[in-house]
């Protein structure tokens, strides 16, 4: 196990020159005109006797692998295109889980058991035995899903609003008292209806499934949009004026929320008290755990007493009303198998040269997921002598809007689990997803915003290990603006986000991994052109000025191009893939790469008072995707 301590290196580089590197970006980027080829030498005196961090290089600088469509890896991962990876320059190694991003549990060992083992169905857990390796595996949709939109292939739906009376939503059981040894009332589960725009709004039925929520409260939100907040939103969740329900025995009972209809967009249903009934035939009692919903119908009665549902009914993600839900329940079947969210093998990226010959970073299943799978992956790592990193918990809890406080005590028991068997294994995460400004979620009893900080003071109650802090660094979502002056942010942008969680309470004295870093999570062509090179090498310098421990480039494997904003092609990538044969272009990325790792970032062997470095970056418009950059290390004294 690598345990990140500071000392014990032969050999460190010292970031002299860091602090120059965004000015020099900045200006090499704003003289390149589409006019013709300009270039500006930038020179800049930098005092070395008071190091913002230290790093080796080897160590630093790393990437991430990730799932993709069905077929995509075999394609990706050949020897020839792991080479061509390598050549990059990067060094340790973070392998990426699609499906905690895509409402999905992973079977990261295609052997395993069911719950259920006569329907295959249930709750699976992964064979931890040892036998042939793990070349590939998949995710399984989740038939009791309750989001409509995902961050992955976003191709599900919500069975809340798909129109079915035999399908149904249900909450994660590992969130009910019987699990958290909590009261009741702790992890209290919400549906969030988004109409798009205000509709009046004076009348609800819920068709309850089992278990229902003896206890529930309709909500409205006075303000813009409650799901994507804002420090200057101080808007809050309004109850509707009949919208308590006491003793309830669920059903499908009509009812009414107010004797004159709101005006509303998004409404809540917040639900505590389970029923903890079943009407599964099992015997597992997380069939009787949470809460489960089979539709909801909302809107308006009107002076004759008839009702007028605005809710659209569709087992299509486009044609349904926007679903939001606090969780999910992880229980499948064997024909819930996704070919489309296809993950690299375990043991195929842990035996392959894309480690380094260094500790990986691998994550584990957790909102989506079960303690017991995640466990038994971890074992089977163990088993398999594998130099791991640290395990990550999970992915993006914060983007698939979960509540500080459940993915905290979903964390706790994966964290305690894996803490029964072995005390050296490094455990953090959760890979927060890029915000701006301040990760914030909905207001607790106290008046407390921040989601990081609420989710840290639960697991510091709950005294479970936190060894680091991963977060993913994707600024732009506009890919088809100038992107100019967007390059022009990353620092700012990056210091804001990492001030942010150090006032919430991250310590300063653990890990920061910034676990994925590119310009946009959609596609575009400044990902593939300069601008591209230019963000990554700006982002990981200031990254590490910051006092980041390790950047990981996401988009380390080829690939291919896509349109997805309708205005331009791009990717992340450093390698473009060929769709007719196993040629591979380099991008600007991957010149970026090698730059940093190779020229940048070079052990100092001597000490230097003073050192001055000259940039100059070069446009080429007749070959857009070619930027070249010229680094030269000047003559200093030394002493």
């Amino acid at each position: 196990m690598n345990t990140w301590r500071s000392g014990g290196f032969r050999e460190r580089n010292w970031l002299r020159h860091a602090a120059i590197t965004s000015a020099a970006l900045q200006f090499a980027f704003a003289t390149a005109t589409l006019g013709g080829e300009k270039s500006l030498v930038v020179s800049a005196i930098v005092s070395a006797d008071h190091p913002v961090n230290r790093c080796v290089p080897t160590e630093a600088l790393g990437a991430g692998v990730d799932g993709h469509d069905k077929g995509e890896c075999a394609q990706m991962f050949t020897d020839k295109n792991i080479a061509e990876m390598l050549s990059a320059g990067l060094g340790p190694l973070t392998y990426r889980l699609r499906t905690e991003l895509g409402c999905e549990v992973w079977h990261w060992n295609p052997r395993g058991t069911w719950s259920d083992p006569v329907h295959k169905s249930g709750y699976w857990t992964s064979d931890d035995s040892l036998g042939a390796p793990i070349n590939l595996s998949y995710g399984y949709r989740l038939p009791r899903r309750g989001n409509t939109i995902d961050q992955a292939n976003d191709d599900g739906y919500s069975r809340i609003a798909d129109g079915d009376p035999n399908s149904f939503w249900k909450s994660n059981p590992y969130l009910d008292s019987h699990f958290t040894g909590e009261p009741d009332d702790a992890h209290a589960q919400w549906v969030v209806i988004d109409f798009g725009d205000r509709k009046s709004i004076n009348a609800i039925r819920v068709h309850w499934g089992t278990p229902y929520a003896a206890r529930y409260r309709v909500d409205y939100w006075p303000g813009d949009d409650p799901m994507h907040l804002h420090p200057d939103d101080d808007d809050d969740w309004l109850p509707f004026p009949q919208g308590s329900i006491e003793n309830a025995r669920g059903g499908d009972q009509l009812i009414r929320l107010a004797e004159r209809p709101r005006a509303v967009q998004f409404v809540r249903i917040i639900m505590s008290n389970s029923s903890h009934t079943s009407a599964q035939s099992g015997d597992d009692i997380r069939d009787s755990l949470g809460f489960a919903i089979r539709e909801i119908e909302l809107g308006k009665i009107d002076e004759r007493g008839r009702f007028h549902d605005h809710v659209r009914h569709a087992p299509d993600r486009h044609r349904q009303t926007i679903i939001y839900v606090s969780s999910t329940d992880p229980w499948h079947r064997a024909e819930d198998l996704d070919p489309s969210t296809e993950q690299p093998g375990l043991d195929f990226v842990l035996r392959s040269k894309l480690t380094n010959n260094s500790p990986v970073l691998v994550p584990v299943g957790v909102l989506y997921d079960t303690p017991d799978n995640a466990a038994a992956e971890v074992k089977y790592l163990l088993r398999r002598n594998y130099s791991l990193e640290g395990i990550e918990l999970g992915e993006e809890p914060d983007g698939q809007w979960a509540s500080p406080e459940d993915y905290a005590a979903l964390y706790t028991g994966v964290a305690r689990l894996l803490a029964s068997f072995n005390t050296r294994l490094k455990l953090g995460g959760p890979s927060l997803q890029n915000f701006e400004d301040e990760l914030l979620t909905w207001a607790d009893a106290s008046g407390n915003r921040s989601w990081m900080n609420r989710f840290l003071e639960y697991i510091r109650g709950a005294k479970v290990r936190f060894d680091f802090l991963s977060f993913e660094f994707y600024p732009f979502d506009n890919v088809c603006a100038d992107p100019a002056p967007h390059l022009l942010q990353i620092p700012k942008r990056l210091g804001a986000m990492m001030a942010s969680l150090r006032r919430d309470g991250v310590p300063a004295d653990i890990p920061w991994l910034m676990s994925e870093y590119g310009y946009s999570v959609f596609g575009g062509r400044p990902e593939v052109d300069i601008e591209g090179a230019l963000f990554n090498a700006d982002a990981v310098g200031a990254f590490l000025m910051l006092g980041g421990a390790k950047p990981y480039l996401y988009g380390y494997e080829p690939n291919y191009l896509q349109d997805e904003l309708k205005c331009s092609w791009g990717n992340l990538m450093m390698l473009q893939l060929h769709p007719k044969n196993d040629r591979l272009n380099r991008l600007s990325a991957y010149s970026a790469a090698q730059l940093i790792t190779k020229e940048w970032m070079q052990p100092v062997s001597a000490t230097r008072k003073r050192a001055a470095r000259d940039f100059s970056c070069n446009r080429r418009t007749d070959e857009a995707t070619i930027v070249a950059c010229r680094h030269r290390l000047c003559r200093a004294p030394t002493r």
